[in-house]
């Protein structure tokens, strides 16, 4: 089992927005990993916190969201951007978040949470953590999940290396669920449900939890 990289190749922490040299950089991607954090799990009640992205090349950011901010400039071009595709774990959630929070229409989408669920159908666990250890080898730190992100400029530094080690791995276990996918013949059907997600996301943000129900 491989420990987490002790620190990213780049990594930097911005407030409200990413600064052009670094948007520049991750529009030149084809893969982004992202993450986001927020005060709870109700889009609307609960407002976007932080932004985490990192590339193939182990540069990773930190976006900083302050308190009634309701719009980024760089990130929304960057994660409307259709020639870098956006990877999540549980996209449903992160798409409407950014949606509620920034105005993004993320596109296109990967999620690495429903990949999971279509291509290991050999557990049921599809958690991040479970899904890194197998396809990455490597055993993530959760123990900051649950904490008190909207202090801004006072996050630790413990919530700021958890918040960056959710996205350092994302790539490799997309890659690694690509080829499980094909391998399966599951990579179309994976495609249109990455598809589905901003339907999913709004429908969540309006409360429709029970569209598809009998």
């Amino acid at each position: 089992m491989a420990e987490q990289r002790a620190n990213p190749a780049d990594f930097a922490v911005f407030d409200g927005d990413l600064d052009a040299a670094w948007t520049e950089r991750y529009l030149q991607a084809p893969h982004l990993a992202v993450d986001t954090e927020a005060m709870g799990l109700i889009h609307g009640r609960d407002r976007l916190c932080l932004v985490q992205i990192a590339d193939g090349e182990d540069r990773v950011s930190c976006v900083r969201i302050a308190l009634g901010q309701a719009e980024a400039p760089n990130l929304k071009r960057l994660f409307e951007a259709t020639a870098v595709e956006k990877v999540f774990h549980f996209a449903r959630f992160d798409v409407a978040a950014l949606a509620a929070g920034l105005g993004i229409a993320v596109q296109p989408i990967f999620c690495t949470k429903v990949g999971s669920r279509l291509g290991r159908t050999y557990t049921p666990r599809h958690g991040l953590k479970d899904l890194v250890m197998e396809l990455v080898g490597v055993e993530l730190d959760k123990s900051a999940q649950s904490s008190d992100w909207g202090r801004a400029d006072e996050l630790t530094d413990a919530q700021l290396a958890y918040a960056a080690n959710d996205v350092r791995y994302l790539l490799p276990a997309r890659e690694q669920l690509e080829k499980m996918l094909r391998r399966e013949g599951r990579w179309e059907l994976a495609q249109r449900c990455f598809g589905c997600i901003p339907v999913i996301a709004e429908l969540d943000r309006l409360r429709f939890n029970q569209t598809f129900e009998h």
